[in-house]
């Protein structure tokens, strides 16, 4: 992995101020210091600052993340902390992915703006937001009512018109819209459902964490030949775990 050296994480780590202090001021020497990405992109934003950092370099990816408001996709208390590249906890135990890991794992779905592409695990809505963005169609499967709902909320205000978000098992997809050009899981199984790798268009790319829920590799995955082929792992992060009925149980 590229640096900076510290962990991507989608479920909050024990905190350590003092990496905390250095990642914070990597990222204001990069605002500071640079203008413009080799991409041409401007990264005066800490989110892109940060993206940048891990290696991240595809124009379109961070254009979105310096562009989608992730404050406006948080809880209003947190909304201080939505430009830190840390976790945000949300209701039912569930955490808002860490944006540079979010970054990253567009950047290996390769989007080149005409996919219809299938989200498991919207929460409240930023990666989806950004999704809908690299995109021409996205649907979102989340299993909270309320999660769902905030979502549908903050897309909406948003001016996200491209974007479907419902209720449901997202272990077992979306059939009745695939098929889909790439999915993004964003909970833990030790396997890739099988409902997802039927609902993957052949050529079309994957990525999910592959573990428990705790300690995962994230991987990226292509369907070729009707079956799933390990690409990459694109880090090394912890997440929720996938509960459904193609996934992992209660």
């Amino acid at each position: 992995m590229g640096p900076p050296c510290w962990r991507r994480v989608a479920v909050p780590p024990k905190r350590d101020s003092c990496a905390e202090e250095l990642v914070q001021d990597e990222v204001a020497h990069a605002c500071l210091g640079l203008d413009r990405a080799h991409t041409g992109c401007v990264i005066a934003h800490p989110l892109v600052a940060v993206s940048v950092l891990v290696g991240v370099s595809d124009p379109r990816v961070l254009e979105a993340v310096g562009s989608v408001p992730r404050a406006a996709f948080v809880p209003p208390e947190l909304a201080g902390q939505a430009n830190l590249d840390r976790p945000l906890p949300i209701p039912h135990g569930q955490v808002t992915t860490q944006p540079s890991l979010v970054a990253w794992m567009l950047e290996a779905l390769e989007l080149e703006g005409s996919e219809r592409v299938l989200e498991i695990g919207g929460g409240y809505g930023w990666q989806t937001a950004l999704l809908g963005r690299l995109a021409a169609e996205v649907w979102s499967v989340e299993r909270w009512d309320d999660l769902a709902e905030a979502a549908r909320t903050h897309l909406a205000r948003q001016g996200a018109t491209n974007v479907e978000v419902v209720v449901g098992d997202g272990s077992g997809g979306l059939p009745g819209h695939a098929p889909y050009d790439a999915i993004l899981v964003a909970a833990a199984c030790p396997h890739v459902p099988s409902p997802l790798v039927a609902q993957l268009a052949e050529g079309g790319r994957l990525v999910q964490p592959i573990g428990s829920g705790g300690d995962e590799d994230v991987v990226l995955f292509v369907k070729r030949g009707g079956t799933l082929h390990h690409l990459s792992t694109v880090a090394e992060a912890r997440f929720v775990p996938l509960i459904g009925r193609h996934g992992l149980e209660r």
